[in-house]
């Protein structure tokens, strides 16, 4: 069986679940519609804001904007196999998915570092700040981020799509590349080969710069003034926590698709591929929106005028 002949992919992660169905159905719709509202509010209230035009605030937006596109790769996807009797799904749109998850993880992992990077500067060089994060800068920062992203995993795809599949089951409840990779028949080493580019490039990279600039930020919060220290914490606290939830929830990911994880509960499988999809789009705006001040503000200004 080659490639042209498998025209769909059977996902053999769910599991009969007939009485919660619509109870689980319904807990996954409002997760979405948080995630939506949330995203969407504050990325209104931070292009609508004058104030909160600087740098910080802008690399915000652009990680909300991921946020949303992650989610919405994932969750009309879900919402629709949870209702369905039959889990199947054609190889473009899992191609399709598996492009717009990957994307997502990529640009979160460079917007993570990007922000790392501007907390840096913010702290360590505060007369050059200015000078170094100019709006254009930004503005080329962020697209160049989400087109390399987008290349990246073009490549990704590619590579998969040359591949000659012998089965069509994949153990999962959304489309996971690695799962198609591990359908092939035949050699699999340049895809494995691009694989550890694409991850090294893509986490460790991005990793290593974040660990850089935060062991800059602690020399310099250790040897500074006590304002200092209080406004680094104000601003690297959510970015920290983000980033370890973040990390964590890809982590579990990886280690899954990887190692033989049979022996553990269907449950637990599923909730494990599915946390840093669906925890890390809300996770990042209650972080930022409760825990940087100048948003909390503004919010709160917003509902007590709307009241």
């Amino acid at each position: 069986m080659n490639l042209t002949q498998v025209t769909y992919l059977t996902l053999a992660g769910y599991f009969e679940t007939r009485v919660f169905i619509h109870l689980l159905f319904l807990i996954l719709l409002c997760l979405y519609v948080l995630i939506i509202v949330s995203n969407v509010l504050l990325i209104v209230v931070i292009c609508m804001t004058r104030s909160l035009h600087e740098p910080m605030y802008l690399f915000l937006c652009s990680l909300f904007v991921n946020e949303l596109y992650g989610s919405t790769g994932l969750f009309p996807f879900l919402l629709l196999h949870v209702l369905s009797d039959v889990h199947t799904v054609s190889l473009s749109l899992c191609f399709l998915q598996i492009f717009c998850v990957y994307s997502y993880v990529t640009i979160e992992f460079f917007t993570l570092a990007i922000m790392s990077y501007d907390r840096f500067l913010a702290i360590c060089y505060p007369l050059q700040y200015s000078t170094r994060m100019t709006f254009n800068r930004i503005a080329i920062l962020i697209a160049i981020m989400w087109l390399l992203a987008f290349l990246i995993v073009t490549g990704t795809i590619v590579c998969s799509l040359s591949l000659k599949l012998c089965g069509n089951t994949i153990i999962n409840v959304y489309c996971v590349n690695y799962s198609i990779v591990k359908l092939s028949c035949g050699d699999t080493t340049p895809n494995n080969i691009y694989g550890l580019f694409v991850t090294a490039g893509t986490v460790f990279v991005p990793l290593t710069l974040i660990l850089f600039t935060y062991v800059k930020i602690l020399k310099v919060c250790f040897s500074g003034c006590k304002q200092t220290r209080q406004k680094a914490i104000s601003t690297c606290t959510p970015h920290l926590a983000s980033l370890l939830n973040f990390s964590f929830g890809v982590c579990f990911e990886v280690l899954q698709s990887r190692f033989d994880m049979s022996s553990a509960p269907n449950i637990l499988r599923i909730f494990l591929s599915l946390y840093f999809l669906t925890c890390q789009p809300l996770f990042n705006p209650l972080m930022y929106g409760l825990g940087l001040s100048k948003i909390r503000h503004v919010c709160k200004c917003l509902f007590h005028s709307d009241m």
